[in-house]
């Protein structure tokens, strides 16, 4: 590579040829988050009585139950992607990124079953608490 062209030196170099697919995967969940989210909150001001059978009545229905599901996983998945870039431009030392990244994932991994879980108790109880 050493007497071409400039960019022929270059070609190949410095690009772990994963940026652009986290960038994009950024921008999908992004655009998720805000349907999700959209929808979540006209839902609920269309709903206008917030009591637990009023909710639960409505979470029991298969539309609403999975753009909340879709709503969890989007966002958590968003959210450990924007915490990712941030440690792996903070955080220096292999080992410490390592544990860092191993830590966030199983953090935001529980973060998001636990609220599947919620969710699907929600969806498939009665009406009692």
């Amino acid at each position: 590579m050493g007497n071409g062209t400039s960019i022929g030196r270059v070609r190949g170099l410095g690009s772990a040829h994963h940026g652009a697919h986290h960038w994009i995967m950024a921008r999908v969940t992004a655009v998720g988050n805000l349907v999700s989210v959209l929808f979540f909150g006209i839902s609920l001001v269309l709903l206008g009585d917030y009591s637990f059978a009023s909710v639960h009545g409505w979470l029991s229905q298969p539309l609403p139950a999975f753009m909340v599901a879709l709503m969890i996983i989007s966002t958590f998945w968003h959210a450990k992607m924007g915490m990712q870039v941030v440690l792996e431009d903070y955080v220096h030392d292999e080992g410490n990124k390592f544990a860092c990244m191993l830590l966030l994932n199983l953090a935001f991994f529980a973060g998001a079953a636990f609220g599947l879980f919620s969710l699907a108790r929600l969806v498939f109880t009665q009406g009692a608490a």
